[in-house]
């Protein structure tokens, strides 16, 4: 009786954090670049309750007896889903079609990977840096910050073709490549990354190594629409069915328990 207990308790932490992941995909229906979460279920070890494999005449089980021990999360799984691209009024907004991550350069040092495309340019000592919402620079094509020298060049009048390259008008107002490209990377496996925060995501093992797009290193080529975001890709009614179907869950998790303490509380009234 025991047994079965543990196996709703743990059935009822699971959907905790079932609950936990729904709810953070509903916080952030609004947030650009974000992707919806899953949480992965599996079931825990299994107690075999009788060991022999034979009847009592000698003659061998189809099956034989074991009880499972309950469930855990084992993985909360991001999909990589196009969002859907919203038009701004803002030139240094961009947003990703395709399967390529923007690189920006931390505070520490470390790269990190956003399909979060709100970018401005932040005027320092060395001229204009194109950076994220939060100041870090972001990175081109071989790996280095996009700095426009100061006076040479009206921000306002920055654009960007669809594959990254910054143009800027010429004398007869015809836009030419200034030799800035906006580096996207992609990788073999995306759910893999490890979440930082911020719709920023870290390289890991699982993930395997970014991948440039501008060196050929791909399969496709992602493209950059400007004056675009993307938004975030979950699903409103997707996310409350989810919810419920967790709540239900976690609903008869609970009954278990309490049919359990019943039963045990019939078993101790056998002796008086």
């Amino acid at each position: 009786m025991m047994r079965s207990l543990w196996t709703a308790a743990s059935g009822m932490l699971a959907q905790q954090t079932n609950l936990d992941t729904i709810s953070n995909n509903l916080s952030n229906i609004n947030t650009m670049g974000y992707k919806t979460e899953t949480t992965e279920f599996k079931s825990l070890l299994y107690q075999t309750i009788q060991q022999k494999t034979t009847d009592s005449e000698g003659n061998p089980k189809p099956v034989g007896a074991q009880v499972g021990l309950g469930v855990r999360p084992c993985a909360v799984t991001a999909k990589f889903t196009q969002g859907i691209l919203t038009a701004t009024d803002r030139s240094l907004d961009f947003a990703v079609e395709g399967d390529g991550f923007f690189q920006i350069r931390l505070e520490d040092g470390n790269v990190a990977y956003t399909r979060n495309g709100a970018f401005q340019f932040a005027v320092g000592s060395d001229g204009m840096t194109l950076t994220n919402s939060d100041g870090n620079p972001v990175l081109d094509t071989n790996g280095n910050p996009i700095t426009l020298e100061a006076g040479t060049y009206q921000t306002n009048k920055v654009t960007v073709d669809t594959s990254g390259r910054l143009m800027y008008p010429d004398a007869s107002g015809n836009a030419q490549y200034i030799g800035y490209q906006i580096g996207l990377v992609q990788f073999n496996n995306p759910a893999g990354l490890d979440k930082i925060g911020g719709t920023n995501f870290k390289e890991s093992a699982a993930s395997g190594v970014p991948l440039s797009e501008s060196n050929g290193e791909t399969y496709s080529v992602s493209k950059l629409h400007q004056s675009y975001l993307e938004g975030s890709n979950v699903q409103a009614v997707d996310e409350m069915v989810n919810m419920i179907v967790a709540q239900r869950a976690y609903e008869m998790n609970s009954k278990a328990i309490t049919a359990s303490d019943e039963m045990m509380q019939q078993a101790n009234n056998l002796r008086r």
